[in-house]
């Protein structure tokens, strides 16, 4: 694929065995940025470059999406607690042995698990737009769940949700990137293809659906633990999220993040689900704040 990221160059970091592509540019602190879900680290190419002014940064591919190799068989390869070790042994392979760590959907509760488990190494955290696994299964009920159906479809046990997208997946991963955003133009036609060529492939449905899995039987139970143990985040952090308008959404982000993290500050932006193709120059300057103080 090459360099997807403006400026920067692409790197290839095999640790365990395992693949990891990312995209990594300029000078200074490093920062670590994590995409979501249905997307790969095109999602920073507006974010990372001016982040790069005055920053390392890293963007990979988080393991079993775009280029980058999952990490193990079955919804244990996705286990949050391996990915997070895995790039604190990708960014350590690079030269970066303390980081800021910034994800945005599925990597806010990759790079939440790292800041958790390697406190040490994770200097700053940003997560954005997500709340803990744990919180957000807590969180739906009621009518709050159809919202959220991609959750309770794509965790089923069986390979029902591999079938199911896999007989249409353009229409199940555009669905997500059509509906969850409010700027018309923030995903360009090329961009969207991009994702869609990407999550279409059957080792990309497979994967997706493994993470999902990950998350509703492995996740949650180490976030239960480590709230029954009063763990807490030792790092300052920055949670944003996007404004719901006139929604009533089924939890309220501040309280939740609170609960998680003493040092944290807050942000609410006026755009979608995807902040950082939404709002880059927003996210770019909240983190070059939350890094920077």
């Amino acid at each position: 694929m090459g360099h997807v990221i403006p400026g920067f160059e692409t790197r290839t970091t095999t640790v365990g065995g395992r693949r990891t592509v990312a995209d990594v540019g300029g000078d200074g602190p490093p920062v670590l940025l994590l995409h979501g879900f249905p997307q790969t680290r095109q999602a920073w190419r507006s974010v990372a470059p001016r982040l790069a002014e005055r920053f390392a940064v890293v963007c990979p591919d988080l393991p079993g999406y775009g280029e980058s190799e999952r990490l193990g068989d079955g919804p244990a390869g996705f286990d949050k607690s391996l990915v997070a070790g895995h790039l604190v042994a990708v960014m350590r392979a690079l030269g970066h042995h303390r980081f800021a760590a910034v994800g945005h959907d599925r990597g806010a509760l990759v790079a939440f698990r790292a800041a958790l488990d390697h406190p040490e190494v994770v200097t700053r955290l940003g997560v954005l737009d997500v709340i803990p696994t744990v919180d957000n299964w807590a969180a739906l009920h009621g009518t709050a769940g159809v919202f959220a159906f991609h959750l309770y479809l794509l965790a089923q046990p069986t390979d029902l949700p591999e079938r199911l997208v896999g007989a249409d997946p353009d229409a199940f991963f555009g669905h997500f990137l059509d509906t969850w955003v409010k700027e018309p133009d923030a995903i360009p036609a090329d961009v969207r293809s991009a994702y869609l060529a990407a999550a279409r492939r059957p080792e990309a449905i497979h994967a997706v659906c493994d993470d999902y899995r990950a998350s509703a039987f492995i996740d949650t139970g180490r976030d239960e633990a480590d709230r029954q143990a009063g763990r807490t985040l030792a790092m300052p952090v920055l949670a944003a999220w996007q404004d719901p308008g006139d929604a009533v959404l089924p939890f309220d982000p501040r309280e939740v993040w609170s609960s998680w993290a003493p040092d944290l500050r807050t942000r609410m932006l006026p755009c979608g689900h995807f902040l950082p193709e939404e709002r880059p120059a927003e996210v770019a300057d909240a983190v070059a704040d939350l890094v920077g103080a």
